[in-house]
């Protein structure tokens, strides 16, 4: 892939850079701006946690009070979480310093962080970072956009798609970082989404709210939330298609399922990039009584600590699997429940049944595993990402990282 049209740049009228400014030191990126030529229009979905990040606040405050929007900073090795009112000073005078390079207002400057949380940021290098990642940006930055917002994530999240908006194309792109604390409620994760779709504000916040539930509501690597998690879906028109004003208008579902294939693809790359982690596994659940119980019972197998063990192990325990599942909340007959490794059925009834161990071994063996559970109850699914518990994970954070 060329470094022209990658990830958030892919769409019209979007330029990005990513510089290391020295937080993370070592010289690594650690500072990214994304930048747009004509005003976006923005929605946005933040952590539920209680305790939330100085950038939180301030770009929670900046959506509340202003439509338009010009620029996201991003960066990375320093949460500014749990840092006071001077946190929110540094946030403040990161969008400022973007704003004065780009010749904008600092109200049209967003700004999402993450790393290591109580620990003071340093203004004079997190705000000259800011400014000199502001003045490179470029149509062809979107990759090292990407580098620059990782924290221990091993590789670079990016996705790309398109739809057709009345003979038109538009294009919706997209980066993220995210590599533990990921839970049901988000993750300790960043994504920044652009496009150059021009669309309403509760389009975009509809559009954004129902891809969440299938993407990044979806990744759950360890339970823990993070104080940082942000989401940001930004539209700047610049594909000269008009405007999409309700989720009636026939342009809706293809940009709505455009928005939602690159958070998908996003969320599962974070999964698949989880910290330690040697699998990414999917977990699969039909009938279920509702999506509500089927979400239920995929986010406990997929969460357990006994079956992460399980896949790391490369044991195909599904004990642990059917246990789990009765112990969600979620109603259904164990009696009817059927449970598969890789489409190889390994417990119908509720009991072990034949089977092909050298496939569901084989299967194991491999990197991406699928767990599919058939509650034999209803009509309902629902799909959740997760992955194996691993030495190194807790070698990672035996510390503070």
């Amino acid at each position: 892939m060329s470094a022209a049209g990658v990830g958030v740049c892919a769409a019209q009228g979007w330029s990005a850079a990513g510089v290391p400014a020295g937080i993370k030191g070592g010289g690594a990126k650690d500072v990214a701006v994304i930048a747009s030529g004509p005003p976006a229009r923005a929605a946005a979905v933040f952590t539920r946690n209680l305790v939330r990040a100085a950038p939180v606040i301030v770009s929670m405050r900046r959506l509340a009070r202003h439509g338009a929007f010009r620029a996201v900073v991003v960066s990375s090795g320093n949460a500014n979480a749990a840092t006071g009112e001077a946190g929110i000073d540094v946030a403040e005078s990161m969008c400022g310093g973007v704003a004065s390079t780009l010749g904008c207002e600092a109200e049209e400057v967003l700004i999402a962080q993450t790393g290591l949380i109580g620990v003071e940021l340093d203004a004079q290098i997190a705000v000259r970072g800011a400014e000199a990642a502001a003045r490179r940006v470029s149509a062809d930055g979107g990759m090292d956009a990407a580098r620059a917002i990782l924290t221990t994530d091993t590789v670079e999240k990016i996705a790309v798609e398109k739809c057709r908006v009345d003979g038109g194309e538009v294009a919706v792109g997209g980066i993220a970082k995210g590599a533990a604390m990921l839970a049901p409620s988000m993750a300790t994760m960043l994504a920044v989404v652009t496009t150059d779709a021009a669309a309403a504000p509760a389009v975009l916040r509809r559009a954004l709210g129902a891809a969440m539930e299938e993407s990044f509501h979806s990744v759950f690597v360890d339970g823990c939330t993070s104080t940082n998690d942000t989401v940001l879906l930004l539209a700047n028109g610049a594909a000269g298609t008009r405007e999409i004003e309700t989720r009636e208008d026939p342009a809706y579902a293809p940009f709505a399922g455009a928005v939602a294939a690159v958070c998908r693809s996003l969320a599962r790359q974070m999964a698949a990039d989880a910290e330690g982690a040697t699998k990414l596994v999917t977990v699969d659940v039909t009938g279920a009584a509702s999506d509500a119980d089927a979400r239920c019972v995929a986010r406990a197998v997929a969460g357990s600590l006994l079956v992460k063990c399980s896949l790391a192990g490369e044991d195909p325990y599904w004990g642990r699997v059917l246990a789990d599942a009765g112990a969600s909340g979620a109603v259904f007959d164990p009696s009817a429940c059927e449970i598969s490794y890789g489409g190889v059925v390994v417990c119908r009834g509720g009991v072990a049944v034949a089977h092909d161990t050298a496939a569901v071994t084989a299967h194991m063996r491999g990197r991406d595993i699928v767990i599919g559970i058939d509650l034999g109850s209803g009509a309902g699914r629902a799909e959740v990402w997760g992955s194996d518990l691993t030495h190194d994970y807790v070698d990672e954070n035996m510390g503070t990282s």
